[in-house]
């Protein structure tokens, strides 16, 4: 259970899985999970990754395994860019492939925006570029915010919500579905208010023209991080892209449709490095 202290003194858990064979240097794949999630929400992307790739999954801070100790208050995205680039040093990984999922993704732009010769590409995983009025009423569930939304819900009962509205198609299993509002209801509801403010202000479309990596984009077709003003933004700022739509206007592309999305990245990050694939 590596852990790695950032520089205001948080500590931030991350796990390895590394399966690649033991006498080569194998490049660096990081995942990176959004909002309210942990690295456990990889768990079947992981077998398919880490046979190529030394597969780096963080916990955000407060998060999964990375405990709540630090200043609410000043959580930004250059602390979660500091997060990364902490974990990056203690995993020794000088450049990285960075896939992240939803906000997972906003940061890996930060990221590659900021640190070019850190970041060999960029997946992001129905990510957004900004968050719009229309996701958040969606989030705030009837409630006058997305904060008081889950102040009154609790973080199981907001991601219960966000399971049945927007989550996933109508069929899939029961215990998928359950299992993943207990996972979110792990999480603190302070430290799920405090990233809903940062989310909620964050636009990084002046950060996409500064990403100097190749980015892969894999969206749902429809739903709210799929609009045409996202996808217009990305393909106006972002130099070298290549979106991929799949067949589904939920947003938990990564867990409902995991083989798919995994192989999309492993190959485009064998194709950027030269990683010799086989099965």
């Amino acid at each position: 259970m590596p852990t790695v202290r950032a520089r205001d003194g948080a500590e931030i858990h991350y796990e390895v899985d590394d399966h690649t064979d033991p006498w080569r240097e194998a490049p660096v794949l990081v995942l990176q999970h959004g909002y309210g999630r942990s690295a456990g929400f990889w768990y079947s992307w992981v077998p398919r990754l880490s046979r190529h790739y030394r597969v780096v999954r963080p916990d955000l801070r407060g998060l999964g395994r990375s405990p709540a100790t630090f200043d609410l208050e000043r959580l930004s995205v250059e602390t979660y860019v500091a997060d990364l680039l902490a974990v990056l040093d203690a995993a020794g990984a000088e450049r990285v492939h960075y896939c992240g999922e939803s906000l997972g993704g906003i940061l890996g732009v930060a990221l590659a925006a900021a640190h070019p010769e850190r970041v060999r590409t960029l997946s992001l995983v129905a990510s957004p570029v900004f968050i719009n009025e229309a996701t958040k009423r969606t989030f705030a569930f009837g409630h006058a915010s997305w904060q008081d939304a889950l102040r009154a819900l609790g973080a199981e009962g907001w991601a219960r919500a966000a399971n049945e509205g927007f989550r996933f198609p109508p069929g899939t299993d029961p215990g998928l579905v359950a299992w993943y509002a207990r996972e979110m209801g792990r999480s603190s509801v302070d430290v799920l208010i405090a990233m809903s403010r940062l989310a909620s202000a964050v636009d990084v479309r002046p950060l996409l023209s500064k990403i100097q990596a190749p980015v892969l984009a894999l969206y749902p077709s429809g739903g709210l991080t799929a609009s045409d003003d996202q996808e217009r933004a990305l393909r106006e700022g972002v130099r070298d892209i290549r979106v991929v739509r799949l067949p589904t206007p939920h947003h938990t592309i990564m867990t409902i449709a995991p083989d798919v999305c995994a192989a999309h990245v492993l190959h485009f990050a064998a194709l950027h490095d030269g990683v010799a694939l086989s099965g």
